[in-house]
Formats: C-alpha cells, structure tokens, sequence
C-alpha cells in the first residue's frame, strides 16, 4: 500500500482523536525519523485549541486545525520559524473579537508563523459612510475551526500530507470552503502548502487569499535584505512616499511605524517565482516560491519595533493588495466564483541553511529578470 489516511477529526460524525501519534515505527516502509501527532492544549486562551504536529526528521511543524489551519511554529534542528509576538497563544478563536468597533480585533489572536488571511475579505478593515464596520482586518479564514482533518503518509512518494477543510459562512450571504493542505517531504526541510476554495453556494461568490508568513526574531536582525523580481513596487497607500531601503532591515526601534510595500514580481513562462529573505552574511534564509497566475500581488510588511512589541517581516503573497475590501473592489482584485467553481494555489516554504544554497536562490531570482 503506498500511501494511508488517517481521519483525526470529521464533525459530521463527531469523530475527534485527542491524542492522536502514529511514527515511522508504526509504518516502517516509510523509512526515516518521522511522526505525526495531535494534542489539545487545555489553560489560558489556549484552552480548546488542537495542534498537529508533525515531524519529518529534517523540519517540524506545528499546525493549528482551530485556527484555519494556521501553521503556528516551524522548527528546523535549533532554529524556530516564526516570530516573537507579544500575544500568548495559540489563542482560541472564541477569544478573539473580530468584529471589534474599530475592526482589529484580529490582532488579539496573531502570533502564527504562517496565517490564512480571507476568504470574504483580507486586508485592512472597511468601513461604511457611517463608519460601521464592514470587513474587519485580514477577514474571518483564520478563526474558523476546520470540521474535518485528516493526514496521509505516503511511502512511495516519502510525504505527510495534513489536510484540513474550513468553511466561511453565512445563510443568505457566502458560502466558501477551504481546502487547506500542507505536505513535508522526508528528504528536504521545506514545505508545500496547497489550497483549494470553492463556492458552494448556487450563486455568484467573491474571495480574496493572503498567505501572512511571518519571520522574526532570532532569525530576523539589522542588515538581513530581502531579494525579489520586482516588476513594480510602490509604499502602502500610494502616498508619493519613496521606497529607498525597502528591501533591507534595520535594527528594533521602540515605536517605528510599520511599512508596507506592495509588488507585482516578474516569473517565468508559467507564472512561476520567488521571493528570498536571507541574512546580512548571506549563509542563511527563507525563501517563498508561488505562481503569479493565482498570486499575482506581493506585499513585503516591515515592523521594525522593539523586541518586545514584535520586530517581524511579512512576506505576502496573495490574490490582491492587502487595501480595504471596497478599494481592491473597485481595482477588479477580487477573484469571482460561480456554483461549484473552484480557486487554487501552491506555496513552497523553505529554509537555506548553507550560502551556496542562498547564492542558487539568488540566481534564480536574477533569472526572471533575463
């Protein structure tokens, strides 16, 4: 048998397993160090929330069903993917007021390494001409449960796959299913994150996606520098502002603003790209592939403030910018889905650890401007 599925939760049947572990032990034609386990952590405004772990022997993740699917931590050997947020959690989505008068409720919740922002929406939070709230920031995705999760161990392609299906929605208003995977392979410390959204309902549906991947300290410092094919690149709201510096970070500052920029990226012939972030000595870093066909905005975030409040980048990659909802609205980025029709992306997540691994990154990146 080359590959089997494990259900860990389906509502449908009420079916929750609480401790959850298989290993390479309990399926050895699947050689290696590897282990997938699910817990439910119990105090604080963690209480409630379910994690999936899983280890492939070279990367460990930790992915959080409750939230979206969310992938709270990555752990590569003494390096932990992700940042140092002021918020404590993970935080279970009954704590967190997104529907907050001023729309930012969402930021009570945010301390993930990668986070699904959308589906209605997913950028700042929209306002009517009263000023009521509309859409509030980085939309609901990420604070809805999934209602079925199950993992695949595959022998002969030597892959876990965690898949999670969480729906947003509303009777009489949209009605969208994520089909949310991630797989690690046993050979490589990187990851693949594939979705899938489908309308559900029997009309016309509007979606947009932001994958919110977040690196921070210890991994993020003074003199790191991001390297990208950027085609166009304009500041946050369009203020006339220059954009000298973009690409490099400097050192935490208590109360800096935070910046945004946002790009569109040069890709080869079938849409393929990708972004780097790599350290000031060039012997270390992240890179993020994805195709500009289904991403076609990137959003570099910068927050250099002090440690203790947050000192992180996003790199963001998603089907619009990441405005109010009506902005994007009125510049066609948002993606319509009839009956049944389906969106869909890839995102490959990876972690250089050697320069020559950083210089080939760099040079892959040069090669979308030839």
């Amino acid at each position: 048998m080359p590959s089997q599925t494990w259900t860990l939760t389906d509502a449908t049947r009420n079916l929750h397993e609480r401790d959850f572990h298989i290993s390479s032990e309990d399926l050895p034609r699947a050689k290696g160090d590897w282990s997938v386990t699910q817990r439910r952590l119990q105090s604080g405004l963690s209480a409630g929330v379910d994690l999936v772990e899983i280890d492939s022997g070279h990367l460990r993740l930790i992915v959080v069903p409750t939230r979206g699917m969310g992938i709270w931590q990555a752990t590569l050997g003494d390096e932990t993917l992700g940042w140092r947020s002021p918020v404590r959690g993970p935080v279970h989505p009954k704590f967190v007021p997104l529907f907050d008068p001023n729309g930012l409720g969402w930021l009570e919740g945010f301390d993930e390494f990668v986070v699904r922002c959308g589906l209605e929406s997913n950028g700042a939070p929209d306002f009517d001409e009263q000023g009521r709230l509309l859409y509030p920031l980085h939309g609901r995705i990420a604070n809805c449960p999934a209602h079925h999760v199950e993992v695949t161990v595959d022998d002969t392609a030597r892959t876990i796959t965690l898949r999670g299906i969480v729906e947003e929605t509303r009777f009489h208003f949209q009605k969208l299913r994520l089909e949310a995977s991630v797989t690690m392979s046993l050979d490589s410390a990187s990851f693949t994150i594939n979705d899938k959204v489908e309308n559900f309902g029997g009309t016309l549906a509007e979606m947009q996606m932001l994958y919110h991947i977040n690196v921070g300290e210890p991994l993020l410092a003074a003199g790191d520098r991001v390297v990208a094919p950027v085609r166009s690149l304009e500041v946050a709201g369009d203020k006339g502002e220059s954009t000298e510096g973009w690409d490099l970070f400097g050192p935490p500052v208590a109360g800096k603003p935070e910046q945004c920029f946002f790009m569109t990226l040069l890709s080869d012939e079938a849409g393929q790209t990708q972004v780097l972030l790599k350290n000031a000595e060039g012997t270390a870093g992240t890179v993020v592939a994805f195709n500009t066909n289904s991403l076609p905005c990137f959003t570099l975030w910068k927050n250099e403030v002090a440690s203790a409040d947050g000192y992180v980048t996003g790199l963001e990659p998603a089907t619009n910018f990441p405005n109010p909802r009506s902005v994007e609205s009125q510049q066609g980025r948002v993606v319509s889905l009839a009956p049944g029709e389906t969106w869909s992306a890839e995102l490959v997540v990876g972690r250089l650890t050697t320069a020559s691994e950083v210089s080939a990154a760099e040079k892959a990146i040069r090669a979308f401007k030839e």
